[in-house]
């Protein structure tokens, strides 16, 4: 079982790492909502702790797009 990601290991990552991650949380977070419908979730906090990775992971790669377009 994987641990929530902290804080400060988002802006650690790279924009691929960062967008990998997403594409694996994102399709985790659908698994486990599949698993929802044949009642087989064990762990209901998976849910709010999938996305707020997946906001934080989209929040540092807003934060990356405004600075590299205010450098401009």
């Amino acid at each position: 079982r994987e641990r929530a990601m902290d804080g400060k290991e988002v802006p650690k990552l790279r924009d691929d790492e960062i967008k990998a991650e997403l594409d694996r949380l994102r399709t985790k977070l659908y698994d486990l909502r599949s698993q929802t419908v044949t009642d087989k979730v064990a762990d209901s906090s998976q849910f709010g702790k999938l996305r707020r990775d997946i906001a934080r992971l989209l929040t540092e790669k807003r934060v990356r797009q405004v600075a590299t377009a205010g450098k401009r």
